[in-house]
This record gives C-alpha cells, sequence and structure tokens, in this order.
C-alpha cells in the first residue's frame, strides 16, 4: 500500500507536468494566433493599365493611382494618369490628373501631390487637380518613389542611384551611389529609409548609410510600421515583414504572374494597397499583425 504522502507528490508532479504542458499549448497557440498574415479583401476593376502606385490620403480616405499605360515604363507617350479610387476600390475618376508620361511614386506634402515623372518631379495641387509646376531633373532617369515630411520632397532615381530633394522650389541631390534605389520612406523623426540592391538602409545624420536588413534586396514600395518593422513590396510579386533581424514572406503572387509594384498603407485600418502593374488593377490587403 502507498503513503498518502507519496500519491501526494505523485499528484503534484501530474499537475505539475500537465500545467506545463497546457501552458506549452497556449504559448504555441498565441505565436500561431498572432503570425503575420496579409488577407486578400477586395479588387479593383482592371481598368487601370500599368498601375504603378498607390497612395492613401488619411486626410481624405482616397487613394490615389499612378497609371503608366504602356509597357515601357521610360516612353514619353503621354498617355500617363492619376486615377482617383474610395478606400475600398471604388473607381472615382479614372482620369483625374492626364497628360503624364510614366508617372509612378507619390507623396503628399502642403495641399499638393508630388510626383516623379521620368526625369521630373511634377507638383500637383489637391484642390484644383491642376499640374501647377514641374521640377526638371537634370541627368535624372528613372525617377521613381517619393517621400515627404516637414515641407522636404525626398524622391529616388533608381538609373542613378541618387536621392534628390525638393526644398522651397530648389531640387538638388541628397544622396548617391545607390544600386537600383527605389523605395522611400521616413520615420517620424524624420530619418530617411530606402530600399536597393543591398537591402534596406537609412541615411544617418552625417550623410552616411547603415545596412538594417540585407536579406530583403531590390525592394520596390517601402512602409515603416514604425515599432522597428517594415513592409518592402518587390516588384515580381512579393511582400515582406520584416525587422533588422529577421524577414517574413507575407504575400507571394509570382505564380499568378501578377506583381506587387509601389504599395500604400492606411496605417488606422492596417490595409495595405498593392499596385498590381500589368493585371491593371489594385488589390487591398488586411495586415493580421
Amino acid at each position: 500500500m502507498k503513503s498518502t504522502a507519496h500519491i501526494s507528490l505523485l499528484t503534484l508532479a501530474t499537475l505539475a507536468t500537465l500545467n506545463f504542458s497546457c501552458e506549452t499549448k497556449k504559448t504555441e497557440t498565441a505565436a500561431e494566433a498572432i503570425a503575420p498574415t496579409l488577407s486578400l479583401l477586395w479588387e479593383s476593376t482592371d481598368s487601370l493599365p500599368t498601375n504603378e502606385s498607390v497612395l492613401y490620403d488619411a486626410n481624405s480616405g482616397l487613394l490615389y493611382v499612378s497609371v503608366i499605360e504602356g509597357q515601357d515604363p521610360q516612353e514619353k507617350d503621354g498617355k500617363g494618369s492619376i486615377a482617383l479610387l474610395t478606400k475600398d476600390g471604388q473607381l472615382l475618376n479614372r482620369n483625374w490628373i492626364t497628360g503624364l508620361n510614366a508617372p509612378k511614386g507619390m507623396a503628399i506634402s502642403d495641399g499638393k501631390l508630388y510626383v516623379t515623372d521620368i526625369d521630373a518631379l511634377l507638383e500637383i495641387d489637391l484642390s484644383t487637380a491642376k499640374v501647377t509646376q514641374s521640377y526638371p531633373v537634370p541627368g535624372a532617369q528613372f525617377l521613381n518613389d517619393v517621400a515627404a515630411h516637414q515641407g522636404t520632397i525626398y524622391f529616388s532615381d533608381m538609373n542613378t542611384g541618387k536621392v534628390h530633394t525638393l526644398v522651397n522650389g530648389s531640387i538638388s541631390t541628397l544622396s548617391e551611389g545607390h544600386t537600383a534605389l527605389n523605395g522611400l520612406a521616413l520615420d517620424a523623426e524624420g530619418s530617411l529609409y530606402g530600399l536597393d540592391a543591398s537591402g534596406l538602409k537609412k541615411w544617418n545624420a552625417d550623410g552616411t548609410t547603415t545596412l538594417v536588413n540585407s536579406q530583403v534586396t531590390d525592394g520596390d514600395g517601402l512602409i515603416l510600421l514604425g515599432d522597428g518593422s517594415y513592409l518592402a513590396s518587390r516588384w515580381i510579386g512579393e511582400i515582406w515583414l520584416a525587422t533588422d533581424s529577421t524577414q517574413t514572406l507575407l504575400l507571394d503572387t509570382k505564380v499568378a504572374q501578377s506583381n506587387t509594384a509601389d504599395i500604400g498603407y492606411n496605417a488606422a485600418e492596417k490595409i495595405v494597397y498593392v499596385p498590381t502593374f500589368y493585371k491593371n488593377k489594385v488589390a487591398a490587403y488586411k495586415l493580421n499583425y
């Protein structure tokens, strides 16, 4: 016959084992529950030929979409335009702005929409839907993404590897020597980040750069999430969630031959807007993160 003390010890040991097992399962379940994903919400009509960039305007709740409308993103054919969508994908104005060439990246600052157009930066008044200024950039070849912070407009040239700025109507070169430089973004403190062939880099106060992540290379669109992580799209059809030491593939549309160009983001609702380029539509995904 076993003693009461011995039975109690066995019972305690069993309970401890069961409790450890339950806690382990809870931890595993929690980890699975918070695993980041992108879930498709909607797709617009396929009436946006060769759409390259989507910009969400939190003030108006509207989406601006740059439409190249051609097979060559460097051709000056006057076919380019900016389309206007609601944030749930309804087409409001297919030809909100017309007569552009191959518009790409966009940013909003002080009531103006800034758009790169091959070798010039265009300024569009949001209230009148008119191009109010065109800033030619000497030596530019493939102006691409745009970002803005406190009145300074930053924009990249993918072919020349330069970052230019527009300040008080004057264009200057901030940085050069980068390979396939594309996506740009600024954090709340005004620090500049960019995607190029080496990965994600951050510009320091002295003009040098620090490589933050070397795994997600040749990125297109860049979204800083504000917690040390970021979203990076790759034109081939991928969207990554990454930090300085990790990277997770959230979306892969290569088999469908659907591109993921310069993505937009609705931070309040955690929605990622994806221009699909040759699929001619915008797709919206909920970021579960």
